[in-house]
C-alpha cells in the first residue's frame, strides 16, 4: 500500500505557502531568465530589493511586476542596500505605496559593505518602527539565539538567521546556533543567506528549519533555471527528511540484516 505524505503550510503572518523556498530577483542576466527561474523553483514569495530594481517607481524601464504578477506571487519587498533604520523604514513605505497597501516586508540593515551582516543595533531599531507602522517584518539577522528571541518577542512574524555571509556560497556554517534558534522559535526560522547548492538547503531544511531564502545559489548558477528546479526538490526532500526522522549515528557498524534469533 503505498502512503502518501501532505506537509503542514508554512505560515508567516496571516498568510499561507505551500512551497517553503523563497527566492530573489536579483542577479539574473534579463527578465525572461528571472521569470524562467522562478517558475522553475516553484516558490510563492519573491523576494525584490526595492532599492534596485523598479517595481513601478521609475515608469520609463522595464517593470519586474511584469514577469513576477503580484496576482500570482506575494511580492517581499526588502530593504538591501541600507544601512540605517531610517533607511530601511523609508524604503518599507515606499514599498507599502507602490504595492497598494502591502504590509509584508523583509528587512535588512546592513552593518558594512565588505561582510553584508546585519547591524543588529539598527534592525531592533527599525523593526520596532515598522511594527508600530502596521508592517508584518520578516527580518534577516546573525545566527545569535538571543537577537533572534528578541526579535521574535518584539512581534517579527518570521526570524532570518544567516547561514554564512550573502552570497558566499559557503552553506551552513554553525548548524548548532541554528537549531538553538529553532528550539526556542515560536515563529517561522527561515535560512536567509549563504546557501550555494541543493544540499546546503537541503540541510537546512534536516535541521527543521521552516523554510530557505536564496537568490545567488540560483542566478549565479551555470545553468539557473536547472539550479532552481533542483532547489525545489532539496527544500521538500530535506522537509520530509526532517519530519521522517533520521536514524541515530552509530560509531560502528550496525548490519542492515539483524541476524538476532536466527540459527546456522
Amino acid at each position: 500500500m503505498t502512503q502518501t505524505f501532505t506537509d503542514t503550510p508554512l505560515k508567516v503572518g496571516q498568510r499561507e505557502f505551500s512551497s517553503r523556498l523563497l527566492v530573489g530577483t536579483g542577479k539574473y542576466k534579463d527578465l525572461e531568465e528571472t521569470r524562467l527561474a522562478i517558475e522553475a523553483s516553484g516558490a510563492e514569495i519573491v523576494t525584490v530589493a526595492v532599492r534596485r530594481t523598479n517595481i513601478g517607481q521609475n515608469p520609463d524601464e522595464p517593470n519586474l511586476l511584469d514577469v513576477i504578477p503580484p496576482d500570482r506571487y506575494t511580492i517581499l519587498p526588502n530593504t538591501a542596500g541600507c544601512y540605517t533604520a531610517q533607511d530601511a523604514v523609508r524604503t518599507c513605505r515606499l514599498a507599502r505605496e507602490l504595492l497598494d497597501g502591502h504590509n509584508l516586508v523583509k528587512l535588512e540593515v546592513l552593518g558594512d559593505e565588505k561582510t553584508l551582516y546585519p547591524n543588529v543595533m539598527e534592525t531592533l531599531s527599525a523593526c520596532e518602527t515598522l511594527i508600530k507602522d502596521g508592517f508584518e517584518v520578516m527580518v534577516y539577522t546573525s545566527d545569535d539565539p538571543i537577537i533572534a528571541k528578541e526579535l521574535e518577542q518584539m512581534g517579527c512574524v518570521s526570524v532570518m538567521p544567516l547561514a554564512a555571509p550573502i552570497g558566499s556560497g559557503l552553506g551552513i556554517r554553525n548548524p548548532y546556533n541554528i537549531r538553538m534558534i529553532l528550539e526556542e522559535a515560536k515563529v517561522p526560522i527561515i535560512v536567509d543567506a549563504g546557501v550555494g547548492t541543493a544540499s546546503d538547503a537541503a540541510v537546512a531544511m534536516e535541521l527543521g528549519c521552516h523554510g530557505v531564502l536564496m537568490n545567488t545559489a540560483i542566478a549565479a548558477a551555470q545553468r539557473p533555471v536547472l539550479m532552481a528546479s533542483a532547489m525545489r526538490k532539496a527544500i521538500e526532500a530535506g522537509r520530509e527528511a526532517h519530519l521522517a526522522g533520521r536514524m541515530p549515528k552509530k560509531l560502528y557498524a550496525s548490519a542492515s540484516s539483524p541476524i538476532e534469533g536466527t540459527f546456522f
